[in-house]
């Protein structure tokens, strides 16, 4: 996805999350994030939003980190929102930006992630408000399936091998890598292909796959992101678990 629907599809995320925010009582429960209230969640991503742009505006992670959010609570969020677009407005997509994903530092990652990181937490506000889901877009949503395949499970898995190694469960990939699983979101495909150390991630599936994760792209986010979505698989009931347990360990 090009940078400007990325920013097209944040702005109607925070827009609909904060709908719903507004229309939740502070006090429950978010379904799709156990022990948290929905005010939690405001608080998260407040949060979130103004570490980005302090990270960007300054060229390092801030620390130690305790942000002022004192104030009204959707007051506070938008002053957030408002100071990250201006932040994104300020910079070109491709000019430096410090970023925990090595192969890519620039505004540009924030700007995608960012976009992901509203979604699934709008879903969340949505769900703790009681609010019927509204439809992902189909283009954000595949965008997210390949984030999660290859900035969070790849990625994560080479930064920290022995974490990886210990996955709850254990491991059903033997060490050679041959073995492989095919994620199927619309009209695109990827395939997995894990060892206990590390997993490769390339565009396209594989022929023979142990299983095959398939759905709109929409709901193949949702699964991967653990909240919910109607996906079909072919093949092993296992091996699309053992790819959700993978799953886990990378993302929240």
């Amino acid at each position: 996805m090009n940078h400007s629907r990325l920013l097209e599809c944040l702005a109607a995320d925070y827009s609909l999350l904060r709908r719903a925010a507004s229309a939740s009582d502070p006090a429950a429960p978010v379904p799709s994030c156990p022990g948290w209230s929905a005010a939690d969640l405001l608080t998260h991503i407040t949060a979130v939003y103004l570490h980005k742009t302090v990270t960007m505006r300054t060229g390092a992670y801030p620390d130690p980190w305790d942000p002022d959010l004192s104030g009204e609570p959707l007051a506070v969020l938008d002053a957030a929102y408002g100071a990250l677009t201006a932040e994104f407005a300020a910079r070109p997509a491709d000019s430096p930006a410090l970023t925990w994903y090595e192969p890519d530092q620039s505004v540009g990652f924030w700007i995608r992630r960012m976009a992901h990181e509203s979604v699934i937490h709008r879903v969340d506000a949505e769900l703790a408000a009681g609010l019927p889901v509204t439809p992902i877009p189909d283009d954000l949503a595949a965008d997210g399936v390949d984030e999660v395949l290859t900035a969070f499970l790849a990625y994560e898995a080479a930064q920290s091998p022995k974490e990886f190694a210990e996955l709850e469960g254990g491991h059903l990939a033997g060490p050679g890598g041959e073995e492989t699983i095919v994620v199927r979101a619309g009209e695109r495909e990827w395939t997995v292909r894990p060892t206990p150390t590390s997993v490769r991630i390339t565009q396209g599936g594989a022929g023979n796959p142990r299983a095959v994760v398939a759905g709109e792209p929409a709901d193949v986010l949702l699964w991967m992101w653990g909240r919910g979505g109607s996906v079909a698989v072919e093949g092993d009931p296992d091996w699309a678990a053992y790819l959700r347990r993978m799953l886990v360990l990378v993302t929240q």
